[in-house]
């Protein structure tokens, strides 16, 4: 429970009663201000106790006594309130949905803190185990500017009812301490809240203010008619996109954005210094779905966003078609950027070959396919969106990547002209 903006202590309430745990709940849930009286400050065995319990600063915990302590609502003064969208681990200090689905297995077990939209609550539901004992669950779906939607598992009481109060594109949270696991029956990774994890509810930070703008200015993050799915497809005229930049020029017009989160677009004439095409094909190739284009489940072969915006899932598997999804850098004589996005129909045009024409290649083949990209000047035009989830601050998208013509490359470096 925090009173200082750099102070937090554990309170240990394994014997209090009902009452108790139900004031401390509506405290979280509503905001309310306690006094807690009479409670026996005891000094934590830190390596012992933050194995399952949160991890606060201070050295110190309070122990709440059924007889002896007492909690009270207190309403006189607000100077507190502000402190409960204040993370309690560093604002700056988690990981992008984008970047736990890019390590995959790797982060299997982990405890990482996750910020994030939410996109829906589902409703809680009861089950028994074989030996008869009873226990509950609830799915949150998570969303940001990098993943569509990415499950999170609520299975306490507490954090059940926590999650029902959450309203859909317009709750971001700061979840610290949550255990990343692979689900092998999705074939997929999944968040859950432990007896560590603390979340807070629309942090005041910069990160999870830009994150909230998204959201409310990106409504194809919830649901998507026939208009937004035209939208998504990324049906952009190139005629009309004719600012040349170099990497530099695109990383101070960036900075330039004044943290808003409006794309914008040009062109640069750069070498791909970076393209992984020779590797395990499994890791540039995904399945995507036919209706939103959004990356299906390899393992059920459904689709976690479609399901998600409707109050019904369909019973058959979605068609599905497979799609380049290709993390390359870009550089030219002023610098480089680093993981830019090339995938589907582009990514398709750049190599020269369908993801069934390439998946025929040999190794040998697809390592001289990249070296020929690799040696020669592109015009690549390209999407920028400032993202402060993503690993550099920005996030790019190449719509179109074609070997350059030399003279027009020529011409368009800095002090050239036509």
């Amino acid at each position: 429970m925090p009173n200082a903006p750099k102070q937090l202590l554990p309170l240990d309430r394994k014997c209090c009663t009902a009452y108790f745990s139900c004031l401390l709940l509506l405290t979280i849930l509503f905001g309310l201000k306690v006094i807690i009286e009479n409670p026996l400050v005891q000094t934590k065995d830190v390596e012992k106790e933050e194995k399952f319990n949160p991890t606060t600063p201070s050295n110190y915990k309070l122990l709440l006594s059924e007889n002896h302590s007492a909690v009270r609502i207190y309403e006189a003064d607000t100077r507190l309130l502000p402190l409960l969208h204040l993370p309690v681990k560093n604002p700056q200090d988690f990981y992008s949905l984008r970047d736990i689905v890019a390590n995959g297995q790797s982060l299997d077990g982990k405890i990482i803190n996750v910020l994030a939209a939410i996109k829906s609550v589902g409703e809680p539901k009861y089950f028994a185990t074989s030996d008869r004992r009873k226990g509950h669950r609830c799915e949150i779906r998570l969303c940001d500017d990098s993943e569509s939607s990415f499950a999170m598992i609520c299975w306490d009481n507490e954090s059940i009812q926590l999650a029902q109060s959450w309203v859909p594109q317009e709750t971001v949270i700061f979840a610290s301490d949550v255990r990343i696991n692979f689900d092998k029956f999705r074939s997929c990774m999944i968040a859950t809240v432990i007896s560590k994890t603390i979340i807070t509810i629309n942090p005041d930070t910069a990160e999870a203010n830009s994150l909230f703008n998204f959201i409310r200015q990106s409504p194809e993050m919830l649901d998507l008619d026939d208009e937004m799915r035209d939208q998504f497809k990324e049906s952009i005229n190139l005629q009309t996109i004719v600012d040349i930049y170099t990497v530099e020029q695109l990383k101070m017009k960036a900075l330039q954005n004044d943290g808003k989160p409006e794309p914008f677009y040009g062109i640069i004439f750069a070498y791909i210094s970076t393209l992984n095409i020779d590797n395990e094909a499994s890791k540039i190739i995904r399945n995507r779905c036919v209706k939103c284009h959004y990356v299906v489940n390899e393992k059920t072969n459904t689709c976690s966003f479609c399901s998600s915006i409707h109050s019904f899932f369909d019973a058959d598997a979605v068609p599905v078609f497979a799609s380049f999804d290709l993390p390359v850098d870009l550089t030219d004589h002023t610098g480089t950027l680093h993981f830019c996005s090339l995938s589907d129909r582009i990514a398709e045009e750049t190599l020269g070959y369908t993801v069934q024409e390439f998946q025929a290649l040999t190794d040998i083949q697809k390592t001289t396919l990249k070296w020929q990209l690799l040696l020669e000047r592109s015009k690549i035009y390209f999407k920028v969106i400032l993202s402060t989830t993503a690993r550099t601050g920005l996030r790019v998208k190449l719509l179109s990547c074609k070997l350059a013509d030399p003279v027009e490359a020529y011409q368009n470096l800095p002090g050239k002209g036509k």
